[in-house]
């Protein structure tokens, strides 16, 4: 069974887009755009690097050691080197409480 699980304010947000929080001993990004959240693996499938020190364009985080881009919404690669897709996780806001669900 899963659960909602708080990571953290949306004070947290402020002057970034990308923050990474670590959830039951797991590393999760989340990233702001235009006011969603969207929380996904921090951990690039490529070459495992922080994606929360990446770039984010629109909807698209970039990995900061091989440009690999993934599509924060749905995980997708959108270009390459990596291969594999990130996992993704649902969000929700309650108050000024950032939630992921795990």
């Amino acid at each position: 069974m899963s659960d909602f699980v708080p990571v953290g304010k949306v004070t947290d947000f402020e002057e970034v887009e990308i923050k990474s929080f670590e959830v039951d001993g797991q590393i999760i990004a989340i990233a702001v755009v235009e006011g969603s959240y969207y929380a996904f693996d921090d951990t690039c499938t490529h070459a495992q690097c922080s994606l929360a020190d990446g770039d984010l364009s629109g909807t698209i985080v970039i990995c900061p050691c091989h440009d690999g881009e993934f599509d924060v919404t749905t995980g997708e690669v959108m270009d390459g080197p990596p291969e594999e897709p990130l996992v993704t996780y649902p969000v929700k806001v309650v108050g000024d409480e950032v939630q992921v669900e795990i």
